[in-house]
């Protein structure tokens, strides 16, 4: 082939490389929280997780304790003994991975005093937790949209939030800012100038403030011009957008869904999820499944439990790996459900792996894209909670540093 033609194809395909290099960078591997629990703007304190972990024992402890529960909610008996004392510990330990203190639905219209004075508060609640190493691994707040009825309210939420947090020594490493109801790119690139300003104003580093986009709206999935807005976020803000959660509640809502039969599994909220998981495939922006309002509370708690282990079972099936929490008794829920998902999977995971390692032929002949699949899964399992490092290197024959670089995305040429 002519060195001319070499050239054109080089020329020509510049743009798609740097598109691929700058939008596409895959996951990069950091732990992501399996939930994210709300919480009232004016109710968070420095003690709540440990409140909500103490909450979630009583609870779990009323239903017989974790391996009960998880027979109840259908895992098989041994797979149910795994995973019991791993969903103990969790909850004494570590109750909450992520915690969004609300400012918007959660909270209210309570006045402009009101809600500045409870903003600064909650940052100096924040940096108090932080510094005696007492917060979730991820703390942050949601304030209100910016659609005109709430935006300058919800500017000067973040607003007032990020700066008591600088004030108070700086800010959390796991800092997380949600944006609700988004409807248009432009929203969205509205909330990227705000934190740039605050960047700016407060010496950070660029870049330092990212956010979470919530698809709860119709418009960010389809828009007015027969195009997908959410599908353009990467593009119209690089590198800010750390996540895209699904608002189970807005969203049915929004597209008629009667209240009885609103859910995570409905088909409209499956359409909804199936969009933006294929919009932000392979840029390295996080994917949140929403929230079940069926609480397991009172005589419909063993109902409620079943079908939230299911909900999370299902999310985490369907590449979803983080869901909305809203009660304590939740939590064993999630737990059991996301623990056994992962330990149910590895030992066929891990036996795949070691087949690659060893250029060993097993039962299913694994190229490169389903490789990365399987160290994924088992590096999700580990940053879970659910599998231990020990583990993955006993059976698979790889260490942290192997099982990252199997994991992660297609290499780059510069």
């Amino acid at each position: 082939m002519s060195p001319v033609v070499h050239a054109a194809i080089e020329a020509r395909l510049v743009s798609t490389d740097r598109l691929l290099a700058s939008v596409y960078p895959g996951d990069d591997g950091s732990r992501q929280p399996v939930h994210t629990v709300y919480v009232p703007g004016d109710r968070y304190t420095p003690e709540l997780p440990v409140e909500w972990g103490r909450a979630a024992q009583e609870t779990l402890a009323s239903a017989g304790g974790a391996a009960a529960l998880g027979l109840d909610v259908g895992l098989a008996p041994d797979l149910a003994a795994q995973v019991a004392p791993l969903v103990d510990r969790k909850l004494g330990r570590e109750p909450i991975e992520d915690l969004r203190i609300d400012f918007e639905d959660g909270y209210g219209d309570r006045g402009d005093d009101v809600e500045d004075a409870d903003a600064v508060r909650a940052a100096k609640r924040v940096a108090a937790a932080t510094g005696a190493h007492f917060a979730p691994p991820f703390i942050g707040i949601r304030f209100k949209s910016f659609e005109a009825p709430t935006r300058a309210r919800g500017i000067r939420t973040l607003d007032l939030f990020v700066t008591a947090l600088v004030d108070q020594g700086g800010l959390p490493d796991g800092l997380r800012l949600t944006l609700p109801k988004v409807s248009t790119v432009a929203q969205v690139q509205a909330m990227a100038e705000a934190v740039a300003g605050l960047e700016h104003v407060h010496g950070l580093p660029e870049g330092r403030l990212r956010f979470e986009v919530q698809v709860e709206t119709p418009q960010l999935v389809l828009g007015a011009d027969g195009v997908v807005p959410v599908a353009r976020l990467a593009l119209a803000a690089p590198g800010r957008i750390a996540g895209l959660h699904y608002g189970t509640y807005d969203y049915s809502a929004a597209v008629g869904i009667a209240a009885p039969y609103q859910s995570l599994e409905h088909p409209a909220a499956d359409h909804a999820k199936s969009v933006m998981q294929v919009a932000v495939a392979g840029t390295g922006i996080r994917l949140s499944d929403g929230s079940t309002n069926i609480l397991p509370v009172g005589d419909r708690a063993p109902e409620a439990w079943r079908l939230h282990a299911r909900l999370v079972r299902r999310a985490l099936e369907r590449g979803f790996s983080q869901g909305w929490d809203l009660h304590p008794a939740q939590l064993p829920t999630r737990f059991l459900a996301t623990y056994a998902y992962y330990r149910e999977g590895y030992p066929e995971v891990s036996a795949r792996l070691r087949h690659v390692r060893d250029r060993t032929t097993g039962a299913v002949l694994d190229e490169p894209a389903t490789v990365r699949a399987l160290a994924g899964f088992v590096r999700r399992g580990v940053q879970s909670g659910a599998i231990t490092p020990a583990e993955v290197a006993a059976d698979t024959g790889l260490d942290a540093k192997a099982l990252a670089e199997w994991a992660s995305p297609r290499p780059t040429t510069t």
